[in-house]
């Protein structure tokens, strides 16, 4: 394709409001054009990249038997109201009405509608095995969009939902998606982890997040280099380690005076108190006050941990949220700063949950023989705090897996040391069980005539995340490195003088013969200065970039790859067969 019959805006600043390296480079390589906040636009680079990722999901999907239909972005309410997901997702859903009055959704993801149509469609167990799968838009209102197409509130995805008769089944469907999912990755050229998730809205027993390393992303993940052992941090276990010196060991449950009082004016945050009082954060006691339901909850942690909220909701099996400060009064009497687990009111019907790092360990027990410990915590006093508490003697907390997992904790699988990184998820797989089929009445008859509830699956794929993924793993100071398989193009041909016969005629030979061959490619026919032109190429990003100068004249032209190499000339009669030597050298 020329250059002068394409559309292709290139610009030499970064856009003011990008901070994402893809952000960056698909505005400046002429790929997208922000449209609104979080809407996008792909221009025809950007087009030609989706439909290679989308071109090769197809052939995986199809390679596992999916077979790829289309469903309306557009549905009623009342199939997301059968699932109960209507009401419990929040703003991010954008709901409308049509001209009747009729509640109406814009699809966020298609469970309940292909529910729907198995329960229409599937009626005997020789119906199944099913795997159906789609390439279609979906909305979401996000909050605060950014990162380019990283964050977005229209977007295409790739779903597809397996339909299976029992567990067993579901597995089959679930280890197919994780082979065609690693392959569809590794062909992208995009660098992945498979780690385990939390389900989230989407429900289920069991999900996996494939995660590409990158620090544009805004999941955290947990790995052991060791045995590898890989969670997002929001399920990640890990051993926590010991205390910093500062909470006092005590031998036995009997040992310590009981907690003392200790003034702490205008002390509220953790770093406040602990320079205060000249402690150690790991020697405090941090309390967070939730309602799940309409019941507050005291979730601890140590000062020198985060709580993760979704593993306190998984605990609680339900949904939570930070109290308000009237709600933390009521619930401990006290201001939000200054709350504890010691000292309660009695009747306010607080249940305490304390992270596992706040277990009581005997003395040469357990992964880190710490023994007991003193901390610090509220008061339930203002301006107050305890010394001396001491866990299950001052106070009976139930205990859960509360905090985030952080740099350093030991594995929970083999005991070395975890890494914790960024990336971006570019795909999901969730082992659904019956959550959508059973409320939409997806059935079957199995081979005794008995009525059998269909196991379902969801499995997600963004092909724009992974463009953005491949920018951010494949980039240079000049631009774009772009992955051979994905890239807009195979060739980029640079005419250095576009009115000069000689190489007018061999780039149009040329541009002929390589068409002949299989291989795209972009003809840079512009009347453009040439090193405007060599700084688009390198920007752009394609794998393989040819070079029609003043040698065209002697039947010589350049051949060299944009990943960086050496550059060759060659006879125009032997150009075909480097460049496919140099972009099968790509990666």
């Amino acid at each position: 394709m020329r250059a002068t019959a394409l559309f292709m805006p290139t610009v030499k600043e970064d856009p003011a409001d990008a901070e994402a390296v893809s952000h960056k480079l698909m505005v400046r390589g002429g790929f997208v054009r922000q449209f609104a906040s979080g809407i996008y636009i792909m221009l025809p680079l950007g087009w030609r990249v989706m439909q290679r990722i989308c071109g090769i999901i197809r052939e995986e999907m199809d390679g596992i038997g999916a077979v790829e239909l289309s469903m309306p972005t557009m549905h009623p309410a009342d199939v997301w109201q059968a699932t109960g997901r209507y009401g419990s997702i929040g703003q991010e859903m954008f709901r409308l009405q049509d001209r009747g009055g009729r509640d109406m959704v814009l699809a966020m993801t298609h469970e309940e509608v292909f529910a729907w149509l198995a329960s229409r469609e599937l009626r005997s167990y020789r119906d199944l095995p099913q795997i159906w799968y789609q390439l279609q838009l979906k909305f979401r209102d996000e909050p605060r969009p950014k990162g380019g197409v990283l964050r977005v509130r229209e977007f295409l995805m790739k779903d597809s939902y397996s339909f299976d008769l029992d567990e067993a089944g579901l597995d089959k469907s679930y280890e197919k998606h994780i082979g065609a999912y690693d392959r569809i990755f590794a062909r992208c050229g995009v660098d992945i982890y498979r780690v385990e998730s939390d389900s989230g809205f989407m429900g289920g027993a069991q999900a996996h997040e494939y995660i590409a390393p990158s620090a544009a992303g805004e999941d955290r993940i947990a790995l052991c280099p060791a045995c590898g052992y890989a969670a997002n941090v929001e399920l990640a276990r890990s051993v926590a380690l010991p205390p910093a010196d500062g909470a006092r060991p005590v031998s036995t449950s009997g040992a310590a005076d009981a907690p003392r009082e200790v003034d702490t004016p205008g002390q509220r945050t953790i770093e406040q108190v602990s320079t205060f009082l000249g402690i150690a954060p790991s020697s405090l006691i941090k309390a967070l006050v939730y309602v799940a339901g309409d019941r507050p909850v005291m979730a601890l942690v140590r000062g020198d941990h985060s709580l993760h909220e979704s593993k306190l909701a998984r605990h609680l099996k339900a949904e939570v949220r930070a109290a308000q400060p009237e709600e933390v009064r009521a619930a401990t009497g006290a201001e939000v700063g200054f709350v504890g687990p010691v000292g309660l009111p009695a009747g306010a019907g607080l249940r305490v949950v304390a992270d596992e790092s706040l277990r009581p360990v005997e003395a040469g027990a357990g992964p880190h023989p710490v023994g007991l410990r003193e901390y610090a915590a509220g008061a339930n006093k203002s301006d107050t705090h305890l010394m001396g508490v001491v866990v299950g003697r001052d106070f009976q907390p139930e205990y859960a897996d509360l905090r985030e997992a952080q740099e350093g904790d030991g594995c929970p699988e083999c005991g070395q040391a975890l890494l914790v990184k960024q990336g971006i998820e570019v795909g999901n797989i969730f082992k659904l069980g019956t959550k959508y089929s059973m409320p939409l009445g997806a059935a079957v008859l199995d081979e005794a005539g008995q009525e059998r509830t269909i196991i379902m699956g969801s499995y997600g794929i963004g092909p724009a995340r992974i463009a953005a993924a491949a920018v951010e793993q494949r980039s240079d100071d000049r631009g774009i490195v772009w992955p051979k398989a994905i890239a807009p193009f195979d060739v980029h041909m640079v005419q250095v003088q576009a009115k000069d016969q000689a190489q007018s005629e061999v780039a149009a030979s040329l541009h002929d013969s390589l068409a002949a061959e299989g291989w795209e490619v972009l003809w840079d026919d512009r009347d453009q200065r040439p090193g405007f032109k060599f700084a688009d190429a390198e920007l752009i990003g394609c794998p393989v970039r040819v070079t029609v100068g003043k040698k065209a004249s002697e039947g010589i032209v350049e051949v060299e790859p944009r990943s960086g190499g050496e550059r060759l000339e060659v006879p125009v009669d032997e150009c075909g067969g480097l460049v496919r030597r140099v972009w099968e050298a790509c990666g």
